[in-house]
Order: structure tokens, then C-alpha cells, then sequence
């Protein structure tokens, strides 16, 4: 797959934005995009830097988590389609991914190769980069990308990303066309010290159905490395959508996700999110449930070691009357490490007849390890059902005892607690392959921690 080859100076990211800059990186694009790149500049200029002073960083202090201005720009360069060729943790990880109905490789922000089966390509399902999209698919692009979904306007990271994105996943699948395989994104980082910024945009037409399992991984990384990611997905009339994120970068990783999904009249839009790796992680995630029968599950899976960080930031937006949610986010924390849980349930003014619920739950096995959960409603309707509940508790000493009891030691016997208590959440998502490989993950990190 051809790419230009363009290779940014090292100076630090903050102290070289400016709009000359944004149009530079962007290189020969059409000028519609480059304005949209320069706009977004505009905003991150005017926006600005979260502080713990906001309620949504409270916990997440930037000043002592990120510094933007030793990071580097990244050395984009041409990626040959060569599976031999890729490092061992990519290859292992599309090893496992042979079940799918296409594919998607990538490499610090590029994409490198695509494969999608022959009949889908026939009905009109779309699966490429964003950047050949610029040239092969600009309607889409110009109607769908950092617009309506997630605007520069969404807050400073994504203003900052809808500047400087250099890559990322285009899924566009037609009215009435089903895919029984999902498509699966693997993505790896192996430069350090740089920025990466990239946009995923999913569009399923009315009665389409489609799943996303997008995977970034890498080894252990030596100097803080920022991953900054854009989701954008839209399911229209009757659509049923299933989106799911896993999370395996290795230490040093500075992990950012911004996330936004909207789901029309009767449609089903599905997330999951799996926290497994970084340094430190922040997701934003925010379901618009914008048109009656609309449903939305929202899970999520976090696994803390060392002193990792995890920043999970939800809201369940019901504008329409006759609307669902059910979000469910499970955590086990070890040693240092941290998660924090902010959750809201908004009912908007027309949104009667809302049936929402919002569960978060974390268990600590380690004296060391905090978990803080602040779950919220926010409701402007009064024929409603909603509820919201958290938890935080110690390893179940009884649980581990019975099970020494019966013959196993006691590593064997809490990595048994441990995925029984995170089952809950893969249970709720029956995809092929999917639920497979996270516990795989689940269990390999058991084995090291």
C-alpha cells in the first residue's frame, strides 16, 4: 500500500503547534481537510489544558501524568505489507485473529495492510485508512469525520487529535448487509517518545449489522510515548453495531481514547472496553442514544499492576423518549495501581420512558491498590427508570479459602477468584473470538503479576 513519507523534526509537540504546522504534518490533502485540520487548531488553542479543578480530571493530575512538550514527533514512513516482517508481539497478536471477515494492520499510526472478504466488497461494504479515504471516500469523510460525532469542540485532546491525526480505520457497511465475522484491527507501537494520533469512523446504514475489535499493543516503551485515539461510530435506523477496544500497551505508554457513539431509532450500539496495559489510560466514552428503541451496552474490563493509572469517564445521553442503557465496568487492581470511575446518566427533557442503569465495581488485591468510582444521574424527565451503584472490596478471603480447600494453591485459587469476578462483564458480549482472547490476556497477566 503506497504512503507518502514524511518525517517530522524533534522538536516537542507543544512547542511547535501552530497552524503552519497542522497544514505542514497534514501534506498534500485537499482543502477541505485542511481547513477542518486548522479549525480544530483554532480550538485547541482557545481550550484550555484539563486540570484536576474540573470534576471529569479530578483524579488525573496532567502536570505530573503527561508531559507534551518531551514528546517528538513521530517518523512516518512507507510500512511494506509484510507479515514476516512485523515484530513478534503484532505477529503473535494477528496470529490469533484469523477469524474474521477483514482485517486491519498498522504500525505507530499507519495503516500497512487491509484484507476484507470478496463478497462484502461486493455489497458495497467499505474497509480502508482514513488517509487513502481522503482520496477514495471524501463524501464520507467530509460528512462523517470530527463533525457531528466527536467536533474538535468535544474538549483539548480531540481538538488536539482532529489537528494532527496521520491515520486510522474507515468501516463504512450499507443498509441491510450483515457481517457474521467481525473485523479485526490490530495496531502496534514501537517508536518512543512521540505522539501518535489516529481516528476510527464506523457507519452502519439502517438494518446493517457489524462488529469493530480494534487491539493496540506493544512491548514496555523507555521514554513516555502519548497514543491518542479518535472513535466515531454511528449506527442509523434498525443498525446493530458492536465496538470493542483492547488495551495492551506496554509501560510508558500515555494512553488517551475519546470515544462517541450515536444510536438512531431502533438500532443496537455495543461497546466494550479493555484496559489491560499503559502507564496511564484515559477513555472518554459517551453513548447518544438520539432516537426511539435505541439501546446501548456499554462494558468494560480494567486489570492494574505496578502503578498503573485507569481513568474511565462515561456518560449515557438518552434524548429520545423509549430509550436503553446498561453500563457494567468491572476492575481488579494489584499492587499500586489505581482506576477511577466517573459515570453519568443524563435524561434529556424528551427523553420519557428511559430505562438506564450504571454499575461499576473494583476489586483490590493489594492493600496498595485504590479504586475511586463517582457514578451520577442527571435527570430532566419524569417517567423514567434509572440506577446507578458502586462497589469497592477486598479479595473474598472465604472464596480463596474454599478453593485451597479443594487442592489449589493459593495463586491458583485468587486468579480463579479474580476471573470470576471479571467473567461477568465478557459474559455480556457473545463475540466470537473476542471473549477467547481477553481471557487469554486476563490470564497471562495473572501469571505475571
Amino acid at each position: 500500500m503506497p504512503m507518502d513519507t514524511t518525517t517530522m523534526d524533534p522538536e516537542g509537540v507543544t512547542e511547535t503547534l501552530n497552524r503552519e504546522k497542522v497544514q505542514a504534518y497534514s501534506g498534500p490533502e485537499p482543502e477541505w481537510l485542511k481547513e477542518r485540520r486548522s479549525h480544530a487548531w483554532e480550538v485547541y488553542e482557545k481550550t484550555p489544558m484539563p486540570t484536576t479543578r474540573l470534576e471529569e480530571w479530578r483524579y488525573t493530575d496532567l502536570k505530573k501524568k503527561l508531559d507534551l512538550d518531551g514528546l517528538a514527533w513521530p517518523e512516518v514512513t512507507e510500512c511494506a505489507d509484510d507479515f514476516d516482517a512485523c515484530p513478534d508481539g503484532l505477529r503473535d497478536a494477528m496470529e490469533a485473529d484469523r477469524a474474521a471477515a477483514g482485517h486491519v494492520w498498522g504500525i505507530d499510526g499507519l495503516v500497512f495492510h487491509i484484507d476484507l472478504e470478496e463478497d462484502l466488497q461486493q455489497k458495497g461494504v467499505v474497509l480502508t485508512s482514513t488517509r487513502r479515504a481522503v482520496d477514495s471516500h471524501p463524501d464520507l469523510l467530509k460528512q462523517y469525520l470530527a463533525t457531528e460525532t466527536l467536533p474538535p469542540e468535544s474538549g483539548k485532546f480531540e481538538a488536539l487529535n482532529a489537528s494532527f491525526w496521520t491515520d486510522g480505520i474507515l468501516l463504512y457497511v450499507p443498509s441491510g448487509v450483515r457481517l457474521d465475522l467481525p473485523i479485526r484491527v490490530t495496531r502496534w507501537v514501537s517508536q518512543t517518545g512521540v505522539a501518535l494520533f489516529s481516528r476510527t469512523l464506523v457507519i452502519a446504514e439502517p438494518g446493517s449489522q457489524v462488529s469493530l475489535v480494534d487491539e493496540i499493543l506493544s512491548d514496555d516503551l523507555e521514554s513516555q510515548t502519548l497514543v491518542s485515539d479518535a472513535v466515531e461510530v454511528v449506527a442509523k435506523d434498525g443498525a446493530q453495531v458492536q465496538y470493542v477496544s483492547l488495551q495492551r500497551l506496554g509501560h510508558g505508554a500515555f494512553y488517551q481514547s475519546s470515544q462517541r457513539t450515536l444510536a438512531q431509532r431502533d438500532s443496537t450500539l455495543d461497546t466494550l472496553n479493555v484496559s489491560m496495559g499503559a502507564s496511564t489510560s484515559r477513555v472518554d466514552l459517551n453513548a447518544q442514544l438520539l432516537g426511539p428503541g435505541a439501546n446501548s451496552d456499554m462494558l468494560g474490563l480494567y486489570f492494574g499492576d505496578d502503578t498503573q493509572h485507569f481513568d474511565h469517564n462515561t456518560s449515557q445521553d438518552h434524548v429520545a423518549p423509549n430509550t436503553s442503557s446498561d453500563l457494567l465496568y468491572k476492575g481488579a487492581l494489584d499492587n499500586e495501581s489505581r482506576s477511577v470511575f466517573r459515570g453519568i446518566i443524563r435524561v434529556h427533557p424528551k427523553g420519557q420512558k428511559t430505562d438506564a442503569y450504571q454499575t461499576n465495581r473494583n476489586l483490590l488485591l493489594s492493600d496498595n491498590a485504590r479504586a475511586d468510582s463517582l457514578p451520577n444521574l442527571e435527570i430532566q424527565a419524569d417517567d423514567v427508570r434509572c440506577s446507578h451503584g458502586a462497589t469497592v472490596g477486598q479479595l473474598d478471603a472465604e472464596s480463596r479459602f474454599y478453593l485451597m480447600s479443594r487442592g489449589l494453591t493459593r495463586e491458583q485459587a485468587e486468579r480463579l477468584v479474580v476471573m470470576g469476578f471479571l467473567g461477568e462483564v465478557l459474559s455480556r458480549l457473545p463475540l466470537g473470538g473476542v471473549v477467547e482472547k481477553v481471557t487469554n490476556v486476563i490470564e497471562e497477566k495473572l501469571r505475571q503479576v
